[in-house]
């Protein structure tokens, strides 16, 4: 990057549960033109994975930079509940120390109370944004000192036919009803997407402080179920082109330690209680949703071309986990296996080789990298407590790690899972059963491994197989080290000499 040059503004685009093959120029099924677009401006990681396939720890580690069981956060009812609990700055203030004005618009996912929820006492700032926009205030916590926007504060309304929509819905959406969704009765404007667009117009018109270059995350809860769709994006699809996954075997159904109860009924409730069209209208929303998603970045995107700031923006979209969306019979994360765990990133626009634009790079990526390479692209100083490498730099790890802590639903911790994940092949590792005598049960340890280039949906394990035994023990070395590896950067002690 020419330091003589002005330094790039910073457009970080965020959705929720937008798998990594939901783009038109991977998957012909889908229309993201803008995210097509912007592909073509840039570069598109084609093996980017979460470090955790669940909301509230994969936000953590990707604005921490570090693993989740580094940063404290391992799972869904997780959270550092006051500023003193972070074990690190954020990206955002790291941002802000940059001397970037920071604006945070739509959703971060700090907390998990919800509203009335009295367990916890949550007293934090906006960790770094100076200018933060949200949905809904929580009640139980606030935010000392800020004065954070909420949209349904400014309309109400719009929150009661949310509420209507959603109320066959479990929390979260992950249920059968909320698989199949609707067509949403709130227009597109005044859906949140629609109204944390207009706020980040308004930030790039009239919020910008001329001084200093801008740090904007604008981020989204759809494609995340459920599944309400904004009138006119249903009618782009034909429900004809879709159809319903369908396992080849029951064995492979549901083979890791993590699935609950609750999730393998509401699956299978959504296989046998519902029509085969409602079935195929599930996949197409979700994707329909992808397209409303693309379509409220892509005004963002024109509005940074209309001021002139787009050539000197860097623009980075990702999500924090996928969707199984039907494989292997089940939805939504909460696995290691690809739908789940992998991810959507792409980087474009300022500070990108013109020779590198519309490339794909094979690279073992991370979310844990998202930091490092913003804080290169703001002139900083890479931080070598971080897990994560820059993506402008050169390839940097020879595969890429994801761990799983159970959801935190359950009311009996699980062991955890660890997952290697290499170009052509996965190991995923973990003790069956809950925490009790775990030391006395080391040798129960359970793996699969996936030919994942041959075998996408990974059905056939390869574990047990003795010609595999050799390929099995490498990488288990190399995961075991690449953990080690990262556990001796953070938490990091210094030693009396001042050696770092």
């Amino acid at each position: 990057m020419d330091k003589n040059k002005r330094r790039a503004n910073i457009l970080f685009l965020m959705a929720d549960q937008y798998r990594w093959d939901a783009l038109g120029l991977l998957n012909s099924r889908v229309k993201t033109p803008n995210l097509d677009k912007l592909a073509s401006d840039g570069i598109l990681f084609t093996n980017a994975v979460c470090n955790s396939p669940m909301c509230v720890p994969s936000r953590y580690s990707m604005m921490t930079g570090l693993y989740p069981s580094q940063c404290g956060v391992r799972h869904n009812t997780q959270m550092c509940p006051t500023d003193d609990d972070m074990v690190i700055k954020t990206l955002a203030q790291r941002m802000y120390q940059l001397g970037y004005q920071t604006a945070g618009i739509g959703k971060t996912h700090w907390y998990i109370i919800q509203p009335g929820d009295k367990k916890a006492e949550v007293k934090t700032s906006t960790r770094g944004f100076e200018i933060e926009v949200g949905g809904r205030k929580n009640t139980g916590f606030e935010k000392a000192g800020s004065n954070t926007e909420y949209m349904y504060d400014e309309l109400p309304e719009v929150f009661e036919v949310f509420k209507k929509e959603h109320k066959n819905y479990r929390i979260g959406g992950e249920n059968a009803e909320g698989y199949i969704g609707c067509t949403s009765e709130i227009p597109p404007e005044k859906q949140k997407e629609g109204w944390f667009t207009k706020k980040a117009i308004d930030f790039l018109e009239n919020r910008r402080d001329p001084d200093r270059p801008f740090f904007l995350y604008l981020s989204f809860d759809f494609p995340h179920a459920g599944l309400n769709v904004p009138k006119g994006y249903e009618q782009l699809y034909n429900l004809e082109d879709f159809r319903v996954p369908v396992l080849e075997t029951e064995q492979a159904q549901l083979t890791d330690h993590y699935v609950q109860p609750k999730n393998v009924k509401e699956w299978r409730r959504w296989r046998e209680e519902f029509s085969e069209e409602d079935k195929k209208r599930t996949i197409m929303r979700y994707y329909a949703l992808c397209t409303y998603v693309d379509d409220m970045f892509g005004k963002v995107i024109n509005k940074l071309k209309e001021t002139g700031e787009y050539d000197n923006t860097f623009i980075i979209f990702t999500s924090d986990h996928g969707d199984m969306l039907g494989e292997r019979n089940r939805f939504s994360k909460y696995s290691l296996y690809e739908g789940s765990v992998r991810v959507p990133v792409i980087i474009s626009g300022a500070c990108i080789d013109n020779g590198l634009k519309a490339s794909k790079d094979d690279r073992c990526a991370e979310l844990a990298d998202v930091l490092p390479t913003l804080i290169q692209v703001g002139g900083g100083v890479r931080d070598e407590r971080l897990a994560g490498y820059s993506l402008l730099e050169q390839q940097c790890r020879t595969g890429s790690f994801s761990e799983l802590h159970g959801s935190g639903y359950q009311e009996v911790e699980r062991p955890p899972a660890y997952m290697w994940r290499k170009k052509d092949w996965k190991l995923i590792l973990y003790i069956p059963g809950y925490f009790k005598n775990l030391d006395m049960r080391l040798d129960e340890v359970k793996g699969e491994l996936y030919y994942i280039k041959g075998d996408p949906l990974e059905l056939n394990n390869l574990y047990d197989k003795a010609e595999y035994l050799k390929l099995r023990e490498k990488m288990t070395r190399e995961l075991l080290m690449h953990m080690a590896v990262a556990w001796s950067r953070f938490p990091r002690m210094y030693s009396y000499t001042g050696l770092k």
